[in-house]
């Protein structure tokens, strides 16, 4: 009998600990992310073809944002709360980001604006705001200038528009200028050539993925501690798996592409704010009068190229005063 109840027992206690594994929330996961923003939601829509994943909160004009690698819509974390206050905000994962859907093609920063456009038509909007980070605003400036009808007011944080002096990037860096943070004058972004790899980086970096945004953060931040652990645990489970790797990628291995697209492209006469950190607020002053119209460029020069972390209350008074005004 004593055999028996221990057995039982034993078996109780397995019984208890798999029943608790299917229960305990995925802390990454959106269902268990959006908690951290109250008042916003998931959703899903299937636009151009693709399924695309967005959150959304907030009452007021829309301000649609654009997150960029190697992030999700979760970047957008520390200035959504405080400018859902004004905007409804609608933040989405990208083509091939987070749960949105990973096709085999279309990253191509053109047909990426058409997945927003048409997410704008599908929410009823007639025009919106927008801005993107990084990759996102790349594609936030192509949306602007394939559908200017579509856009109000455009902000660029550190993410322009794919161009023909990427070709001018070093393929091996300065002496003494690959550091252990990035130089401002002569900077050396490795992964615009690692990413170009087909194949080769998922193989690498499947189930690796956290070591490459430990050394990115700390090598495109000032203060790469206000990147918390959890963002950082979030960012690599978001790209920790192959297809999210491949995907990503894409959008680096689409920029010869772009950079076609873009010679046909006329110069944006909507409002367009930029917001340079460190890293890139030289280049954008040089870019921006070539392609934008009625433009104005800010810099938080004591900010990394991860500014909505580093100083999120710059961002927020920067988009407000723009919007505003």
């Amino acid at each position: 009998m004593g055999c028996q109840a221990n057995f039982e027992s034993s078996k109780q206690k397995d019984h208890n600990m798999i029943n608790h594994s299917k229960i305990s929330p995925n802390p990454h996961s959106d269902e268990e992310l959006i908690k951290h923003l109250p008042g916003f939601t998931n959703h899903y829509a299937e636009v151009n073809g693709v399924k695309l994943h967005y959150v959304e909160g907030g009452t007021g004009a829309p301000l649609i944002c654009l997150p960029g690698w190697p992030q999700t819509w979760y970047s957008y974390r520390s200035v959504a709360i405080e400018l859902s206050k004004i905007y409804r905000i609608i933040i989405v994962d990208i083509r091939g980001m987070g749960n949105s859907e990973k096709p085999v093609s279309g990253f191509d920063k053109k047909t990426m604006a058409k997945d927003i456009m048409e997410l704008i038509k599908a929410l009823h909007l007639e025009k919106v705001n927008i801005i993107g980070h990084d990759i996102g605003g790349m594609v936030a400036m192509s949306l602007a200038f394939n559908h200017p009808q579509y856009i109000e007011k455009l902000i660029i944080a550190d993410g322009m528009h794919p161009n023909e002096g990427m070709m001018q990037m070093p393929l091996m860096p300065a002496p003494g200028t690959f550091t252990e943070k990035m130089d401002a004058n002569m900077p050396y972004a490795w992964w615009m050539s690692f990413n170009q790899v087909k194949g080769l980086p998922e193989q690498i970096l499947k189930g690796r993925f956290r070591y490459l945004i430990d050394w990115l953060f700390q090598y495109v931040m000032i203060e790469d501690a206000k990147m918390s652990e959890l963002e950082r645990a979030v960012y690599a489970a978001a790209y920790n798996d192959k297809e999210s790797i491949r995907a990503a990628n894409a959008w680096y291995q689409s920029f010869t592409e772009d950079m076609e697209d873009a010679k046909s492209y006329q110069p944006l006469s909507m409002p367009v704010l930029g917001i340079g950190s460190y890293v890139s607020y030289n280049y954008m002053k040089m870019a921006m009068p070539y392609v934008c119209k009625n433009s104005n460029l800010k810099g938080i020069l004591n900010s990394g190229h991860y500014m909505f972390e580093e100083h999120p209350e710059i961002v927020i008074d920067l988009i407000k005063n723009f919007l505003t005004d």
